[in-house]
């Protein structure tokens, strides 16, 4: 039991350097993207505090779906990853940015009278007083500034976070049962914006057909990523820099076929891009040791 449990951690172990390993080779050929999209989250933010400078409270608009939903609210380290993790997140960050930026252009074009109880009139929070200087717009005030917030309303923010995700597992994702989740909630979830009267009912409206089709074509432009799954493309991911490009191809699909290779030669390799990592079962490697005489 105690050699078992050994063995067993020691292929832990490995897997947890080799996906580390690769997962930092792709984050320094990504790190602007990715730092781009995080930025661009604060840029939101402020684009959303400015629109509330502007918000002149009003008659709450006619919405069917308040007229449907009445006023009840209130104020990814598996054994198996089919993709990297970095690869991921540049592609959710691509469609939130682009997302995030036609909802900035929206919402400033045409300002509606906010829904919410603060955002109508008499309410000390449906206008923010005239700011002393550029700074004061700049700093988010966080979280009352993102709760309160008023004029930032198509479309809607919550809808473009759930559906980037959502719509990212449901290509990316393997568990059918955790799509199913997803959508549905993505479903409810949409009903209770419009009942807690946080958007109106064409701000969710218009998030749903927006997103699914900055998706879409975003994937159009992007390279799709590489299925680490396909045996017929698979790389052992590298346990060390300074081995990394020693292993050929060759010596890889014997391991996948399940022939012997002497374990002197066993070092793994990648490309030097670092894009295009794949993955391969560890096990099969400590086989293919165990079965060398």
């Amino acid at each position: 039991m105690t050699l078992y449990i050994g063995r067993e951690a020691s292929k832990l172990w490995k897997r947890i350097c080799a996906e580390t390993s690769a997962e930092s080779n792709l984050f320094i050929d990504n790190w602007k993207y990715i730092i781009a999209g995080f930025v661009f989250q604060y840029i939101h933010g402020v684009a959303a505090r400015g629109v509330h400078y502007l918000h002149w409270p009003g008659p709450t608009l006619q919405d069917l779906g308040f007229f449907l939903l009445p006023w009840t609210f209130h104020p990814f380290v598996f054994k198996v990853k089919k993709f990297y993790t970095v690869q991921i997140w540049c592609r959710v960050l691509a469609y939130l940015v682009v997302s995030q930026t036609l909802r900035i252009f929206t919402f400033y074009s045409t300002q509606l009278p906010g829904p919410n109880y603060h955002c109508r009139p008499g309410s000390k929070l449906a206008r923010l007083p005239e700011p002393d200087g550029v700074l004061e717009v700049l700093v988010i005030n966080f979280p009352q500034g993102v709760i309160y917030g008023c004029g930032d309303l198509i479309f809607s923010s919550h809808m473009i976070f759930t559906l980037v995700f959502v719509l990212t597992y449901q290509k990316y994702g393997t568990r059918r049962c955790i799509k199913q989740f997803g959508w549905t909630i993505a479903i409810i979830q949409s009903l209770l914006i419009v009942a807690s009267r946080k958007h109106y009912t064409v701000d969710v409206v218009v998030a749903w057909y927006t997103v699914n089709l900055v998706v879409f074509f975003v994937d159009k432009k992007l390279p799709e990523l590489s299925d680490r799954t396909n045996g017929s493309s698979l790389l052992l991911l590298p346990l060390s820099t300074k081995d990394k490009d020693n292993w050929t191809k060759e010596e890889n699909h014997k391991l996948l076929n399940g022939n012997s290779v002497n374990p002197a030669d066993r070092r793994p390799r990648s490309q030097s891009n670092g894009k295009n990592l794949e993955d391969v079962n560890i096990n099969q490697v400590d086989t293919s040791m165990n079965s060398t005489p």
